[in-house]
């Protein structure tokens, strides 16, 4: 295994859109959400420890946070976790790693990922990324993975990639990237056959990232380099809450792959989702004969498309439901129309207003 192979999982979000199992003293990435027996965050670790050595592995996630990953991830060093004192967006976040990284070895490839896609085909996927890593030690590039779809799906970023003949090589020059586009455009960008979906996964070395950083994101650059004596260091964690509110929150995409030129994509098709909503999870677990994802206790009638989600060993009686999601989860009751789910960030904004952080 390549010693200078580093892995960076940023764990740091809330999974608002997950509410009201994800929750900020418990989110997503530290949940079993697809019933496998195994958190996001122990399934990131454990796929790339097929291409990272233990030891290489970085955590940035919320301060308040450091005890799960440190919980979750026993191999792990207290080093190993990057606690960020407050979120702001992934810039930051990758900054910091980054220049973490820098100063333990400068040789290092960076492989950076989120803590909660699915990954059906495991082995394709270490293979993408173990080819990945190698065109990025040899070429001045920001890798990202580009997921081939199936269908026209509005809940994802799109790369476009610059036409290179009849057939796509594995590495394309980035041409565009477009945020989640809607209906009808995103079955323009499936039908011409140039656009991929955005993974969120980037490989690169930590020089070419903050090269990036400093031409776009000039004021972050700074903010980070001011304390470049302290990585690595015992008292990195201190200048580290000293910088970070002085932090703008802004993500690498739009602050800097969308303006950057050498930025390539890796192809790819190994069976992929963020699982970043109701619907997405709906689509990847198993169904009864009237498409509804159930709990094992339940009587259902004249129901169907629904995804309901109880505390096990509760019985669930439900009839007359189409498309809907039900989740009951401690104190919180949500029953919603599938087609409705982008409203549950609506939903975490009036309930906070009217009763605080109690049920968030």
């Amino acid at each position: 295994m390549d010693n200078n192979k580093y892995c960076v999982i940023m764990a740091g979000g809330i999974g608002s859109r997950f509410w009201p199992i994800s929750r900020s003293t418990h989110p997503k990435q530290f949940l079993d959400i697809l019933g496998t027996g195994k958190t996001f965050l122990r399934s990131t670790f454990e796929r790339f420890s097929h291409v990272v050595p233990t030891e290489n592995f970085l955590v940035v996630t919320n301060a308040v946070y450091k005890d799960l990953v440190l919980d979750q991830l026993p191999e792990l060093q207290e080093s190993q976790v990057l606690a960020e004192p407050l979120g702001r967006n992934t810039a930051p976040c990758i900054t910091y790693a980054a220049f973490r990284l820098r100063a333990v070895n400068p040789d290092a490839v960076m492989i950076v990922t989120p803590s909660d896609h699915l990954i059906i085909n495991e082995l394709d996927f270490v293979h993408v990324i173990d080819e990945s890593a190698e065109f990025v030690r040899d070429h001045d590039v920001m890798m990202t993975i580009g997921i081939r779809p199936d269908h026209p799906n509005t809940g994802y970023g799109y790369i476009q990639v610059e036409p290179t003949g009849p057939a796509l090589s594995k590495f394309n020059k980035v041409k565009t990237f477009t945020e989640k586009p809607n209906a009808e455009m995103a079955k323009v960008f499936v039908d011409s056959g140039e656009f991929f979906w955005n993974a969120g996964i980037f490989i690169w070395r930590p020089n070419t990232i903050l090269e990036a950083v400093e031409r776009f994101l000039p004021d972050t650059y700074q903010l980070f380099d001011s304390i470049s004596a302290h990585y690595g260091q015992p008292d990195e964690d201190e200048y580290i809450q000293r910088i970070y509110p002085e932090c703008r929150g802004i993500s690498i995409d739009f602050g800097v792959m969308e303006k950057a030129e050498n930025v390539y994509v890796r192809c790819s098709d190994f069976g992929w989702s963020d699982i970043g909503t109701w619907n997405s999870l709906y689509h990847y677990s198993p169904k009864d004969e009237n498409g509804n994802v159930v709990p094992h206790n339940s009587a259902l009638y004249d129901t169907h498309g629904c995804i309901i989600k109880v505390p096990d060993g509760k019985m669930t009686v439900i009839e007359g439901l189409d498309d809907y999601i039900v989740v009951d989860k401690e104190n919180v009751l949500m029953i919603c129309p599938r087609e409705n789910e982008q409203k549950v960030k609506k939903y975490i904004e009036d309930i906070k207003f009217k009763t605080g952080d109690r049920f968030i």
